[in-house]
């Protein structure tokens, strides 16, 4: 995932994901009701493997990085799905706060102070540009896809003023180095 992927991600969380394999492995294993059969059948493997996985002792964790990832994928999948779709609803209605670190500005003349350059960029988004950005994430848009809604949103809401200056202006938006939202 993305930087931008991943800050949205973030913004539909109220708690952290559960940190290590074994907590991981134990919220699955609560969320199908003790059954290693429906657990092995959710990550793709057998149910003895579960059964090793979750028995406390040494060797015991899922041995490879692409295990450990499918497992984290299922948590992040299945981690707080109530609250994750009233925070949807609520930054589709209300907005959602960008706080991001990036190359921003437009192409202007050398030497003019809005020169694209690495910024640190705190601006309100309107709900219409969370509804975009969580429906183009929901369609498997690619990270350089959800950069340019973005940057067509900031350019909006930072340059333009909301239309009342610098029209047709041509944002830049790239090398995120981070990219946080908060639910407005």
């Amino acid at each position: 995932m993305g930087e931008i992927n991943d800050g949205l991600e973030r913004a539909l969380r109220t708690r952290p994901l559960p940190g290590s394999v074994t907590a991981r492995l134990g919220f699955l294993l609560r969320l199908e009701k003790g059954s290693t059969k429906r657990l092995a059948g959710v990550l793709g493997v057998s149910q003895r493997t579960v059964q090793r996985w979750v028995t406390p002792g040494p060797g015991r964790r899922p041995p490879g990085a692409v295990q450990r990832r499918v497992i984290e994928d299922v948590v992040r999948a299945r981690w707080q799905p109530r609250i994750r779709e009233r925070l949807r609803v609520r930054a589709e209605e209300r907005g959602l706060s960008v706080h991001a670190r990036a190359r921003f500005g437009f192409a202007s003349a050398a030497g003019s102070s809005d020169d694209p350059r690495l910024r640190l960029i705190t601006q309100h988004l309107s709900g219409a540009v969370a509804r975009e950005l969580f429906a183009a994430r929901d369609a498997g848009a690619s990270e350089a896809q959800q950069m340019v809604i973005l940057a067509r949103a900031l350019g909006h809401a930072y340059f333009r003023d909301g239309e009342t200056r610098a029209h047709g202006l041509r944002v830049a938006f790239c090398d995120v180095e981070f990219a946080d939202f908060a639910v407005g």
